[in-house]
């Protein structure tokens, strides 16, 4: 299993280095460069670079590809593709997902909405230091906790409805309440939470 680091341009503040692949998204590519990692891939129009900071990334990246700012895909959509293509079976984590412009929060948080990366879902993570954001389809997930982190919120594409078990606030037919987001749920001694979803995915 190929283990792939995703670089968007977010704030990037807190990450780690243990993958077999580094992909810079746009800037994310000059973040890469100057904290002296390895540039795999560098994808996006690059338009949040300078002329100069471009054509370092183009000297540097083993990979580069670069896309016209129009177009249907966001930049980090785009790299996702193309380490899909080349490794599908990858396990990638994403940094700086959060913390730049909300539309590209927005986007990073329902990745699974577009088609080509809804097969591989359960492949994306996003993670900083206070968040980690994975993806499940339809059906009765598993839900792990991690190290370090007490609390857990779910969110279902689409109006499906879902049931609870394992939490410290469970779901089900006799206490069901609809809300878009159910959140500040916790762990019970770090045991896992089984969560049942109709249709759709699950964040």
């Amino acid at each position: 299993m190929t283990k792939v680091a995703v670089f968007a341009g977010g704030q990037l503040l807190d990450f780690s280095t243990g993958f077999d692949v580094f992909v810079g998204v746009d800037r994310g590519s000059l973040f890469l460069l100057e904290n002296h990692l390895p540039l795999d891939f560098a994808v996006g129009d690059f338009d949040s670079v300078s002329k100069d900071e471009l054509q370092r990334i183009k000297t540097k990246a083993e990979i580069f590809i670069q896309a016209s700012p129009e177009k249907d895909d966001t930049d980090t959509e785009l790299a996702l593709k193309k380490v899909f293509e080349q490794y599908p079976e990858a396990q990638v984590t994403i940094f700086g997902a959060f913390g730049g412009r909300i539309d590209h929060m927005m986007s990073n948080l329902f990745l699974p909405g577009d088609p080509d990366l809804a097969p591989f879902m359960r492949q994306i993570t996003l993670r900083d230091k206070q968040n980690c954001i994975q993806f499940y389809p339809a059906g009765s997930c598993r839900i792990l906790p991690e190290d370090g982190m007490t609390y857990v919120s779910f969110m279902a594409d689409g109006d499906a409805n879902l049931t609870i078990d394992g939490a410290k606030y469970n779901l089900d037919a006799s206490n069901f309440f609809k809300k878009k987001i159910y959140s500040s749920n916790e762990f019970l001694d770090q045991q896992p939470i089984t969560v049942t979803l109709e249709s759709g995915y699950l964040i």
